[in-house]
């Protein structure tokens, strides 16, 4: 393959390893420049490529899902990180879930079997004239998020998310615990704790008023709401958790037949099972208090706690001042382009989709020829033009239907929401 030349990317994280591979493959060569381990975050645990931070979850896979139309999306435009992410899954009834290491370790493999890549492993401070994609996530190091910022000539934008607490397997009271789906689909991919009415208001009672991590008063208001910690979301009202992590609608303990009063599901964490994830419970609870209030759910009365969720600050850029819809920095000279979760997308495919867009971009800019993403009626293409041109009050975004052109003319919200789906597909073999 002839040597096209050498793009630098900052970040090895989803975005940057998906947008290394989309280079790799048009036969560019990649140094990719990771700051782990030698410098880490506050949520990292290894210094492997590609690591999920957060969840372990890609989120729906159903068609008639934003999430599951994305997917399938990236996948015809020539994604590479999905379909390794769909060989390491672990079962999660409709969503796309994985063992972590598994994942990283696969991606590792991906990207090392090209002769073109190279991993430096050290912290990158400031930019330079080779061809570059700043990937460095919402963990940016402080002076690398100090140089991004001035490409805005503004301080850079931040919002505070949380991590969910995990749990070892074998410390789990099964007598209290059932597997099962809801309304019976997926299997046994989800083990699910039943809480009573008065276990429940015990539980309820003691996390409002638990002991958090204090944050500022200015933090306060800019918590993400996909990742609102669960003491937050309990605090506007008793039944707000009831009817979101802890909704006990479509599940019954098949041993009995009964129906619960509240609902706390577990996921898989990898495929050994030997440690499962609290799903929906980001908290910024102390450790104390977790290991304290989580314990009163009766199936984890006895658990012991393997990671503590903990909550972190997010860095992202004032995108439609600095990005084009191909997540190109619109000042720059040269070919600089930001991808992932400092670009201003939310969430680990939405991650994945700006590094392909990023990489396909930027080859086809360093080959002299003209790149156009897809139209607004995909995600995708809903997703690159919000970032580059949102009119007013600039917040991270995630995948939905409603960043799409409406349509009116489907009464029925099942079958809207699959003619949102036809209609973004049939509009990407145009595009490849």
């Amino acid at each position: 393959m002839t040597d096209k030349g050498c793009v630098k990317i900052i970040g090895g994280g989803l975005a940057g390893s998906e947008c290394a591979l989309q280079l790799l493959e048009a036969g560019f060569r990649v140094d990719m420049y990771e700051m782990r381990p030698a410098k880490t975050t506050g949520a990292h645990r290894t210094d492997m490529l590609a690591e999920l931070v957060c969840s372990n979850s890609l989120k729906s896979e159903e068609q008639t899902t934003a999430s599951g139309l994305l997917k399938d999306e990236l996948c015809a435009l020539g994604c590479r990180l999905i379909p390794i992410a769909r060989s390491v899954r672990v079962p999660s009834g409709s969503a796309l879930s994985v063992d972590r290491e598994k994942f990283s370790k696969a991606v590792e493999n991906a990207l090392f079997s090209y002769d073109g890549f190279r991993l430096v492993r050290e912290e990158v401070t400031d930019i330079d004239d080779v061809p570059t994609v700043i990937a460095t996530g919402p963990l940016t190091s402080e002076a690398m998020a100090n140089t991004v910022g001035r490409l805005s000539g503004k301080d850079r934008l931040f919002f505070y998310d949380a991590i969910a607490p995990i749990v070892s397997s074998d410390s789990i009271d099964y007598d209290r615990a059932y597997f099962g789906g809801r309304y019976g689909k997926g299997g046994d991919d989800y083990l699910n704790l039943p809480m009573q009415r008065d276990e429940y208001e015990a539980f309820y009672s003691e996390l409002v008023k638990a002991q958090t991590v204090v944050l500022h008063d200015f933090e306060k208001s800019e918590l993400f709401d996909g990742c609102m910690p669960i003491e937050e979301m309990a605090k506007r009202g008793s039944d707000t958790i009831r009817f979101g992590p802890l909704k006990p609608v479509g599940l019954r303990d098949p041993r009995t037949g009964e129906k619960a009063y509240a609902v706390v599901q577990l996921r898989r964490e990898n495929v050994a099972g030997d440690c499962f994830n609290l799903v929906g419970f980001q908290t910024n609870l102390t450790f104390g208090e977790q290991k304290r209030v989580f314990s009163m759910i009766p199936a984890l009365k006895n658990a012991e706690f393997l990671r503590y969720g903990i909550m972190h600050r997010n860095t992202y850029v004032d995108a439609p001042n600095v990005l084009s819809e191909t997540f190109r920095v619109k000042t720059a000279t040269g070919p600089l382009y930001i991808a992932g979760q400092l670009s201003g997308v939310e969430g680990y495919v939405e991650s994945i989709m700006s590094g392909l867009i990023a990489g396909q971009a930027l080859a086809s800019e360093l080959a002299g020829k003209d790149y156009e993403v897809p139209r607004d009626i995909t995600i995708t293409g809903a997703l690159c033009r919000y970032v580059s041109s949102c009119p007013t009050d600039f917040k991270p975004m995630n995948a939905n239907f409603g960043i799409l052109p409406p349509i009116t003319d489907v009464r029925d919200k099942k079958n809207r929401k699959r003619a949102y789906y036809e209609r973004a597909m049939a509009s990407i073999p145009m595009m490849i």
